[in-house]
Formats: C-alpha cells, sequence, structure tokens
C-alpha cells in the first residue's frame, strides 16, 4: 500500500471519528488503530417514584438512582478483549472514569466502550458476543 493511500485511511478514520480500520483486499492487509480511543457519554437517568423499566419484558428491572450505559451504535457486544481473557467488568466491579467496560464491533471496527461515571456495575443486561441495538442499555452503574 503506499503512503498517499495509507493517508487517506487515517483521513477517512480522523473524519468518522473511528478508533480502528482493518481491510483486506487485492493491496493485502492493513489495521489501524488510533491512539486516543472513543469515548461515549453516559447521562444520569431521572426516576419518578414509580419504577422504570430498563429493558422490555420479562428481565424488567426498576433502575432507581441507577445510570444507564447505552450501546452507541449497532454491533456485537464482546465483555472481554479476546476470547480466551477476562471480561473487563463483572457484576460489582467497581469502575472509574475512562475505564473500558466492553468492546462493540461494528463492521470489522473494535471500538472500545467505557465509563463516563465512577461507580460500582450492578447488572450486566448482555450476553457475550450478542447483537446490540443503538440505544440499547447494556450496563447500570450505581454511582
Amino acid at each position: 500500500m503506499d503512503k498517499k493511500r495509507l493517508e487517506e485511511l487515517i483521513d477517512l478514520m480522523k473524519e468518522n471519528d473511528l478508533a480502528e480500520i482493518e481491510l483486506e483486499g487485492e493491496e493485502g492487509y492493513i489495521h489501524i488503530r488510533m491512539k486516543e480511543t472513543q469515548t461515549y457519554p453516559v447521562a444520569p437517568v431521572s426516576v419518578p417514584p414509580t419504577s422504570v423499566q430498563a429493558t422490555p419484558g420479562p428481565d424488567s428491572t426498576d433502575i432507581g438512582g441507577l445510570i444507564e450505559v447505552k450501546a452507541p451504535m449497532v454491533g456485537t457486544f464482546y465483555r472481554a478483549p479476546a476470547p480466551d481473557a477476562d471480561p473487563y467488568v463483572e457484576v460489582g466491579s467497581r469502575v472509574e472514569v475512562g475505564q473500558v467496560l466492553c468492546i462493540i464491533e461494528a463492521m470489522k471496527l473494535m471500538n472500545e466502550i467505557k465509563a463516563e461515571v465512577s461507580g460500582t456495575i450492578e447488572k450486566i443486561l448482555v450476553e457475550n458476543a450478542q447483537p446490540v441495538e443503538f440505544g440499547q442499555v447494556l450496563f447500570l452503574i450505581r454511582p
């Protein structure tokens, strides 16, 4: 791959705020990871006196006082950086701002989802290697 093509790929990543890109084709294989990774804001949930449901159906839960971490994109949810690695967090784990909670793979790009608040993981609402939708609640954190 020539320098010009490489620069074009890096510009494309910057323009689209991508943390990582992987390509394979006639020119060969290339994997680029930017030094800084994406973070996604998580807003506190205001809860009225009645119960609020984080997910519909039988797995509903009262989220009073908890903060929802939602999927910022459609993709595949991974709890660990590799199949044989320990998960980033477990229920009961203490997390700090900027700590990686999971990865969402979208179009062969691995996007780290980081905590925007400090607290304790109260619930993990998605199974490893399961597809997630944009806006789907992934974790509940007690600040």
